[in-house]
């Protein structure tokens, strides 16, 4: 065969063996290549979460139901890897819109269908793989997830008047809070399920166990909504812990009349946590990060062709209601923040994220390694061929290898509550989300003598 006239590359033979495993190599690294570009998890909830930034919670309820196959209101036929992370986004977005049963059932099947990413035991070092498992797998919600799922399910049934399930869920928090302290002792985890578990506690005239909760709530700092409530179980307990004494003896609490026998719990939950996008970063960086969670060579990398990292990064979404005011019958009356659950979620990934850079510079080792491989294999006939081969050999490991950037996305960020002591009868309460152009919500509740009512207002935007 004449050889045409080039200038600056080698014309290259090639026998037809060899043209055909060459064109194979390119087909199927280009083809992989364009698959590594489909949709995350955070992608195909753009629809919903597009939804949810104007405040149409239902329409965003709808593209769930379309993401997960189900007619309106009805659960999975089957849970793949991500229906029960779905069921778990709509049962906040129903919460949303005060649907609160059909709430609790989902948040119920949620967390029965959910595993949990056991950060505390893992001794085979397998929490940074289980990220770059390409979405295959079940979702596995990390504890501060479990541990919110079951403070808002909490709200359901307080909402509903139905205390046996708030009950089952206070001591479902229980569990998933020990867990968090053994992994992160010294720290408080979700403040605001102790402090509604409290609440359903001292409602059951359970007041020792109340106080335990109440305790537990206190370590996040001073809720001065709790002032009255820990004060009055105090004279019918003599349960303290380590923090309700010294909220007692750092100030006076309100006193309630006798005819106030009545009690009120509001909610309010506004914003939304960060959540998971594909991210890159320099190999450099990254060695620097992951330190001992890189298993094989880095020298290797030397011969790859991709110069970063791409990992699972938490962003923080932008949040229109930054503040929250409430009166209670003309009156203004302090809402508590009890828990910034966008805090808790960035210092749990930020604790895992050396495992997470580890892993996938583990697997980019790996590639490289191949890579390196394939092009020794095809320089015996050809270094321009064994260039071409390694290089499609890479692109073909990189697109099999996807960060997970599964997390819950609708998880509101800030959870604020407040709770007093009334007479029976209707009383009126206005929330104002936001600055000037914000929302502003009215509830009217009626109590019963010696009953309660709770307010529950869910806004993830």
């Amino acid at each position: 065969m004449e050889k045409p006239e080039s200038k600056g590359l080698e014309w290259i033979d090639l026998n037809p063996d060899h043209g055909r495993w060459l064109r194979f190599c390119l087909f199927v690294g280009l083809i992989l290549s364009f698959g590594s570009g489909c949709a995350t998890y955070s992608d195909r909830m753009k629809a919903a979460q597009d939804q949810v930034r104007v405040g149409n919670y239902q329409a965003a309820v709808d593209d769930l139901n379309r993401f997960m196959g189900t007619p309106e209101g009805e659960l999975p036929q089957k849970f793949d890897s991500d229906m029960a992370l779905a069921v778990l986004e709509r049962a906040t977005l129903e919460q949303a819109l005060s649907e609160f049963k059909p709430s609790a059932r989902d948040f119920g099947v949620a967390d029965q269908e959910l595993q949990l990413l056991d950060i505390a035991n893992d001794t085979a070092g397998t929490i940074g793989k289980y990220f770059f498992s390409d979405s295959s797998t079940k979702y596995k919600a990390s504890p501060v997830e479990k541990l919110s799922l079951n403070g808002f399910n909490m709200m359901n049934y307080l909402a509903l008047g139905e205390m046996t399930g708030a009950s089952v869920e206070a001591r479902r928090f229980t569990v998933m809070r020990n867990y968090l302290n053994e992994f992160d002792p010294g720290h408080p985890h979700a403040a605001f399920g102790s402090y509604l578990a409290g609440f359903t506690f001292a409602q059951q005239g359970d007041y020792g166990r109340a106080m335990r909760y109440y305790d537990e709530a206190l370590e996040a700092g001073s809720l001065e909504s709790l002032r009255e409530p820990v004060a009055r179980l105090s004279k019918l307990t003599s349960y303290r812990g380590k923090y309700i004494q010294k909220f007692l003896d750092s100030g006076p609490a309100p006193t309630s009349g006798k005819d106030q026998t009545s009690s009120l719990l509001v909610a309010v939950n506004i914003g939304r946590v960060p959540h998971k996008v594909p991210e890159r970063m320099p190999i450099g960086a990254a060695i620097g990060i992951a330190g001992s969670y890189i298993s094989g060579n880095p020298a290797v990398l030397g011969y790859s062709a991709f110069k970063v990292v791409v990992y699972p990064e938490l962003i923080q979404p932008p949040s229109l209601y930054n503040k929250v005011e409430m009166t209670l019958d003309g009156q203004r009356a302090r809402l508590d923040l009890t828990s910034d659950l966008g805090v808790e979620i960035r210092n749990e990934y930020e604790k895992l994220k050396p495992q997470i850079i580890g892993a996938a510079l583990s697997r980019m080792i790996v590639r490289a390694a191949a890579a390196e491989g394939a092009r020794q294999a095809g320089k015996q006939e050809n270094s321009t061929v064994g260039w071409i081969a390694a290089l499609a050999t890479e692109a073909t490991l990189v697109a099999m290898d996807k960060p997970d950037t599964r997390s819950w996305i609708f998880l509101p960020n800030r959870v604020y509550l407040y709770q007093t002591r009334v007479k029976p009868g209707t009383h009126t309460i206005e929330i104002k989300l936001g600055s000037s152009d914000g929302a502003t919500l009215k509830h009217n509740v009626d109590i019963a003598p010696g009953g309660y009512a709770a307010v529950i207002v869910t806004a993830p935007r």
